[in-house]
């Protein structure tokens, strides 16, 4: 019964979401995009009634039969002198099994319907008639379809987060042997939200997730014993965990591509997050389409790029990419032909698979040597697409490639001695082009890059080595698209929705999702997780951030100590933090706070000289820091002065130690304002 009045209550929000979407439509009719097909609501209520009307009309002829068999068996059992009330209990039983196979062959069906809406659509409207259907089907028990929908309840898909309701569901689907519902259990403990924190129970959790196939699970007790997070560290235990999840992630690449998700941190954009180069604006975006209307070939193929792979915050759409493509084609671009060529080669909705029309193409731009044009014609022939297979002709076609610096022709050349197809196996060699490939990034080079340390192939091996290049292979898995949809979620205003997905990315070592969390709990604007424990859980989360290099953490992590917030003051704590960030990232915020700390002694011993010198520092590393530091040196300037007369003409009657008890603590700040005011009257006089 709990979970039926979950469900309604699902149900209902659902219901209401839909009818929210439905009016926004009418508001926003220009800005959303066209769809080759879309399926109504009213077709989806159509589908539901006739499911239900089926289900009476076999329900009705079952029982007929039923009846028809219980007159039989029961004359059968008579002449036997079985009882009747064996017959009742048979009967019972198989009417219960042939309505639960029904139900299940139902929710299945309704399951499949709202995953096919996923994969064929991306716009908001549809993913919300595809959770209906999900609705429906969780109804029904299908375990899937209720995986889906205590998802969207975590994460708040369509603005409906419940977290008691979602680890209600997880709950009941984890004793069903649910793998991501114990992983999203697991994750609730490590965090205590909505549930008590427990490291020791989540990390329980984990390894029933990742025992049963949580590939989530799997990185995230690999980062664990990366970095001895509640277990003791273990690079061997890292190493078989992250292979688990980089072998998963390779073996998708090597079907295509892999689609590289845009990390927003909004550490460096508080203020306008809009600014930011790494998702394109809507208005911007309008005026590439005005420009690439217009004839501007370089548009034209970067529009049909981002389209092509869904980059900078637009949806993956293989008939715009075309389109753009096939217009720069038509003004010459060689990059537009060879892209093209990519399209038919890989097949999508928009340029079916075609092995000749992919030839065609590639040949077309490596006739202008063009890189990925070469590359394509490699492929072919290495694979024997369209083409007898030809490794001496793919291997020319990936050296010419790779002169050029195209790193997927570096990583083919890489995996042709590293294999040895068509040539001799020679492991220096394979190492030369899969590092160079892996410098631009190349997700397949760095995996074997990550083989050959994990097992000495050509390299001394070297566990760490490998496990971190393992580790950037397993931040390329589809669930990385949470940091899209965690950045709108901050922009609109829905910081609990946002949080939670951050933290789930930060628990499977994201650093950038591990700062963006704690930028988070430290706003304090969080509901989820009680204002108390915002601070200590922050500090958590810029000390594993920092860990992986993120300077700004190791600056946080200093003033955390400085201030006390989420811990005790400890100003000595603070000074080392500081002289890491300092030294070893060049930070000029850290640069600067070490010097104050040097000016007044605090976590270390005064010293004048230093302080005016890691001033002078920041100011060189930071242009931001030029009208600080300026203030700073005046006021260290005028109190080095004032020090020096007081201690010459007032030595036996006043002493300079006690000015913090005569002047207040923050007597320094007051001489400052005192300095600037007397600037400002001074550059008055002689400008007025």
């Amino acid at each position: 019964m709990k979970l039926l009045s979950l469900l309604i209550e699902i149900l209902i929000i659902l219901g209401i979401t839909i009818k929210y979407i439905e009016a926004e439509r009418h508001n926003k009719k220009q800005k959303q995009r066209n769809v080759t097909t879309q399926i109504s609501v009213n077709k989806i209520k159509q589908f539901l009634s006739y499911i239900l009307e089926r289900r009476k009309l076999v329900k009705v002829i079952n029982k007929r039969e039923n009846l028809l068999e219980k007159k039989k068996n029961q004359h059968k059992l008579r002449i036997k002198g079985i009882r009747n009330k064996d017959i009742s209990k048979r009967n019972k039983n198989y009417l219960k099994k042939q309505s639960k196979k029904n139900f299940t062959a139902e929710g299945e069906q309704l399951f499949k319907m709202g995953i096919k809406i996923l994969q064929q659509f991306k716009g908001q409207r549809q993913k919300a008639q595809a959770y209906i259907f999900f609705a429906k089907a969780a109804d029904l028990g299908n375990l899937k379809a209720m995986e889906k929908m205590a998802d969207a309840l975590l994460f708040g898909n369509f603005g409906m987060q419940n977290i008691t309701a979602a680890i209600q569901l997880y709950e009941l689907l984890a004793k069903e042997g649910s793998y991501k519902a114990q992983n999203a259990l697991g994750f609730l403990s490590s965090y205590g939200i909505g549930m008590e924190y427990n490291q020791a129970k989540a990390l329980i959790y984990y390894t029933f997730g990742s025992a049963g196939g949580s590939m989530m699970s799997q990185m995230i007790l690999g980062y664990r014993y990366l970095s001895g997070i509640n277990v003791l560290q273990n690079c061997e235990v890292a190493l078989y965990h992250y292979k688990k999840v980089a072998d998963y992630i390779a073996d998708k690449l090597e079907k295509s591509e892999g689609i590289p998700v845009e990390k927003v941190r909004l550490t460096e954009r508080p203020e306008n997050l809009s600014s930011n180069s790494e998702i394109l604006d809507w208005d911007i975006y309008q005026y590439y389409k005005f420009l690439a209307e217009r004839g501007d070939v370089q548009i034209q193929v970067s529009l049909g790029q981002l389209h092509l792979i869904g980059r900078k915050g637009l949806d993956q759409d293989y008939y715009k990419a075309l389109y753009y493509f096939l217009k720069a084609a038509k003004a010459g671009s060689a990059n537009a032909m060879a892209f093209i060529g990519k399209m038919y080669l890989e097949g999508n909705d928009a340029a079916p698979q075609n092995n000749a029309t992919a030839f065609k193409y590639f040949s077309m731009a490596a006739n202008k040597g063009n890189a990925i044009g070469l590359h394509g014609l490699g492929l072919l022939y290495f694979y024997g697409k369209g083409v007898p297979v030809n490794y001496g002709e793919a291997l020319k076609y990936f050296q010419k490639a790779a002169e050029k610096g195209w790193p997927n022709a570096q990583f083919q050349l890489g995996f042709m001695y590293y294999s040895g197809s068509g040539v001799w196996k020679d492991y220096k060699l394979a190492f030369k082009y899969f590092y160079l490939a892996s410098q631009s990034g190349q997700p397949l080079a760095i995996y074997y890059l990550a083989e050959m340390y994990a097992t000495g192939a050509g390299v001394l091996r070297s566990c760490r080595t490998a496990v971190e290049l393992y580790k950037g292979v397993c931040e390329l898995g589809h669930w990385a698209e949470k940091f899209l949809t965690a950045y709108f979620a901050y922009k609109d205003g829905d910081i609990d929705s946002s949080l939670v997905q951050y933290a789930l990315l930060a628990e499977m070592g994201y650093e950038v999702a591990q700062s963006n969390s704690a930028f988070i709990l430290e706003s304090k604007k969080a509901k989820i997780i009680e204002k108390e424990k915002m601070y200590p859980m922050a500090l958590l989360l810029w000390n594993r951030a920092a860990i992986q290099g993120n300077a700004l953490a190791r600056v946080k992590i200093g003033d955390y100590h400085y201030y006390g917030y989420g811990t005790k003051k400890d100003y000595q704590t603070a000074v080392t933090h500081y002289n890491i960030a300092a030294h070893k990232y060049q930070s000029a915020q850290a640069m600067f706070n070490l010097a104050y700390m040097y000016e007044h002694g605090l976590g270390t011993a005064k010293d004048i000289h230093l302080a005016r010198r890691l001033y002078d520092m920041a100011a060189q590393t930071s242009p931001d820091a030029h009208m600080p530091v300026f203030f700073a040196l005046m006021k260290l300037e005028t109190m080095h002065l004032l020090q020096d007369i007081l201690l010459f003409n007032f030595t036996m009657r006043w002493k300079w130690i006690k000015l913090d008890d005569t002047l207040g603590q923050y007597w320094d700040l007051f001489v400052m304002g005192l300095i600037i005011a007397m600037l400002i009257y001074l550059l008055k006089n002689r400008y007025g």
